[in-house]
């Protein structure tokens, strides 16, 4: 799922003229009084309203907008932060860096296009940015995509991999922060899917999914998934180790360490 946000007056008129030409099923999270009109998406895409108590009125209970954002992923192509403050901004929200229309004199941290008002936005233009963002991947997501393999009625078990970003190795070590990743865009895509695909071709091995995020990830968040679909246990767990050590081994990643002494690429050191 690519999730991207709109700031500043006509913030909703632009969602509006945008969601019919999104490939998929479109997510609209806003918060309750603010812009547009939901009205001209009735049917295309489904509203997510955040009370001022800061309730989701859709969901209920204590949810905050990274914990809806996760649980939209598996189920929607796009999600549109929309008429919500500060997205961008560092408040530890979901939004810090989050990629950002904004327009007319409205600010964002990481800026996806410019435009003084919403009819002025190239939607061509706009969709062409947006198909560089870099989708937003849960362990879900990849359940849910293995579930829905044509060869899903011959599986009996689905192993998964999860990697985080571990603060320290042992009591007496500088807490880590944050963990930097960069890949060779393209080449990284291209290996995974190989090593899926090599992965697959095992007896009882049904369908393999991975995903490796980039940028720059807190201590404590997800850095890797690995999922496997297969007919028993067995071939689950041995895949799913393998896949981890072939993804380490094999694809052109690059991990630059955040301490609280010091920063550096571990391939440096």
């Amino acid at each position: 799922m690519r999730v991207f946000g709109i700031v500043g007056s006509g913030a909703g008129e632009l969602a509006d003229r945008l969601v019919p030409r999104l490939d998929g099923p479109v997510a609209v999270v806003e918060s309750v009084g603010s812009v547009g009109s939901a009205d001209a998406r009735d049917g295309e895409a489904d509203t997510y309203r955040l009370t001022d108590g800061g309730d989701w009125s859709a969901r209920g209970g204590d949810r905050s907008v990274a914990d809806l954002i996760d649980d939209l992923a598996p189920r929607y192509a796009h999600a549109i932060r929309l008429g919500l403050d500060d997205v961008g901004a560092d408040d530890g929200d979901p939004g810090d860096g989050l990629p950002t229309v904004a327009l007319g004199d409205a600010e964002a941290s990481n800026v996806l296009l410019e435009a003084p008002d919403a009819e002025a936005v190239d939607l061509d233009a706009l969709l062409d940015a947006l198909a560089d963002v870099e989708p937003h991947v849960t362990l879900e997501t990849l359940v849910e995509r293995v579930k829905a393999s044509p060869r899903a009625d011959r599986a009996g078990a689905i192993a998964t991999f999860t990697g985080r970003v571990r603060a320290k190795d042992a009591s007496d070590d500088p807490r880590t922060t944050a963990l930097e990743f960069e890949k060779y865009e393209g080449i990284a895509e291209q290996r995974m899917a190989a090593i899926s695909e090599e992965l697959e071709d095992r007896d009882g091995v049904l369908d393999v999914r991975m995903h490796h995020r980039t940028g720059v990830l807190p201590d404590g968040e997800d850095i890797v998934f690995v999922v496997v679909l297969a007919g028993h246990r067995e071939e689950a767990f041995r895949t799913v180790e393998d896949g981890i050590n072939r993804l380490k081994d094999e694809v052109p990643l690059f991990k630059k360490e955040i301490t609280v002494e010091d920063s550096f690429w571990r391939h440096e050191r």
